[in-house]
């Protein structure tokens, strides 16, 4: 008893402050590097899709624009670019009944990106999915799902004999 108030003294003389599990907890959502950074604004976010894999099916994303980049959130899922179609993307469970969900992210061509939260189902309802009906023209009137990526190609620089 004495030892926990001579250690509660010394961290109060030394300016110290004992960290309690309610305060990890309330670290943990959202008061993010000890109130070292602001929280990220909800019109901010790319809402994720919800999508479902299996081990024994393969999902095929259709997508509007020619697939750039791709980036699996866990080695439960794999994809990959469909043969001689650039705008078509394979997903497929690489783990039979995964149990955490997982994420993936697409960027085509267009600068559009797309992000999704994978789950395991034995039987998914959708396996062939196209993205285009979810894009609307116009001006501000995208959903809030979809978020531009602006591209950059790169661009040869040549320097003089000197360098």
């Amino acid at each position: 008893m004495k030892k926990g108030f001579l250690i509660a003294a010394i961290c109060v003389a030394f300016g110290l402050q004992t960290i309690s599990a309610q305060d990890t907890e309330a670290k943990s959502h959202g008061d993010l590097f000890q109130g070292m950074s602001r929280t990220i604004p909800q019109g901010r976010v790319v809402l994720p899709y919800g999508l479902e894999v299996t081990f024994e099916k393969t999902v095929h994303l259709i997508f509007p624009a020619p697939i750039r980049y791709v980036d699996l959130g866990s080695s439960n899922i794999i994809a990959g670019q469909a043969d001689d179609a650039e705008n078509v993307l394979r997903v497929k469970a690489a783990v039979r009944d995964f149990e955490t969900e997982c994420n993936l992210s697409v960027i085509c061509d267009d600068g559009s990106f797309y992000s999704y939260n994978v789950r395991y189902a034995e039987e998914p309802e959708k396996l062939s999915i196209e993205m285009k009906d979810f894009l609307y023209p116009g001006n501000n009137n995208l959903p809030v799902n979809k978020a531009d990526i602006y591209i950059f190609r790169s661009i040869p620089v040549h320097f003089p004999a000197a360098y």
